[in-house]
């Protein structure tokens, strides 16, 4: 005798599959809530500098620096800034790329369980914690003070190359932990050294998340003052040489103007911010578009 098939669902499984549809609706709804409670603070603040920002947001601003302008004059700029920025930046990726990546190299292809790997992960480790304002007192007592130059651009990028190199090292070292090491043990039956393995095969594979990982530690050294404030000192004039004599920078000048209580500083502070936040935003998607340009294909 062959039993007959009501089409009907247990009650039990019923009430489970009821129970599971809830927890994931509640879960969901949690998610949502901690993306908005994320979201808001940040738009908000973006509203307040854009709204503010907006204020100076003109020629005069990019084409004028702030040499013979008082806190309450209207005119001034930031021309003189935003050179020392882009400059300071760009000594500090040079700098700082190169030696945080070949670490990286070293401590995942290289080191393996080895004490000198432990001892430079150890010391990227303590490098993540130093505070800024640490960095820029090393580079003053040893490059100015002991060795007797004077503040610079390049003075400031050496105490931002400090701050950078192990978040670079941290985010190529994860990155590089991610490639399948089916490709490695491939290139490797094929008679390929490890060299040209890292060079041809691992570092192209790893290559979107490893730009990922500079732009966000440039995003991170491009808005520190702490360091600068020792290292660069304060000048309202232009100075496009990095190497020699003060030089100003987008955050020293928000600082500076900020501290000013006239309304028209304040209004040049706004605007520093936003032309500050419209860099990084331009360098990361420039970075992404590098990233997808220079990404294997398929992936």
């Amino acid at each position: 005798m062959t039993a007959v098939s009501t089409g009907k669902r247990p009650a039990s499984l019923t009430s489970v599959s009821l129970g599971r549809k809830v927890k994931d609706r509640v879960v969901q709804a949690l998610v949502y809530l901690a993306f908005a409670l994320a979201v808001i603070p940040l738009l908000s603040v973006l509203w307040t500098v854009v709204v503010n920002g907006s204020k100076r947001f003109d020629l005069t601003f990019f084409q004028y620096s702030m040499n013979a302008v008082s806190g309450k004059d209207a005119g001034g700029g930031a021309y003189h800034a935003i050179i020392g920025t882009l400059e300071q930046v760009l000594i500090t990726s040079v700098i700082a790329v190169p030696i945080a990546v070949l670490t990286a190299i070293y401590l995942v292809e290289y080191a393996g369980n080895g004490r000198l790997g432990k001892v430079i992960s150890f010391t990227v480790d303590v490098m993540t914690g130093i505070p800024s304002i640490v960095a820029g007192l090393f580079v003053l007592a040893l490059w100015l003070l002991t060795m007797g130059f004077g503040f610079s651009g390049f003075a400031g990028a050496l105490s931002l190359t400090i701050l950078m190199i192990p978040t670079v090292v941290r985010a190529t070292e994860e990155m590089l932990k991610l490639v399948p090491n089916d490709l490695r043990e491939a290139s490797y039956a094929l008679g390929v050294p490890r060299w040209r393995t890292v060079c041809f095969v691992i570092l192209p594979t790893a290559m979107t998340g490893i730009i990922t990982g500079i732009m966000l530690a440039v995003a991170r050294v491009m808005g520190e003052t702490a360091p600068l404030l020792l290292t660069i000192f304060f000048t309202k004039a232009i100075n496009n040489d990095p190497f020699s004599g003060p030089q100003a920078s987008l955050p020293t000048f928000i600082w500076e103007q900020a501290a000013d209580p006239n309304q028209n500083s304040i209004n040049r502070a706004w605007t520093g911010a936003l032309v500050l936040i419209g860099i990084i935003m331009l360098l990361n998607l420039i970075a992404r578009f590098v990233a997808r340009r220079s990404a294997p294909a398929g992936r």
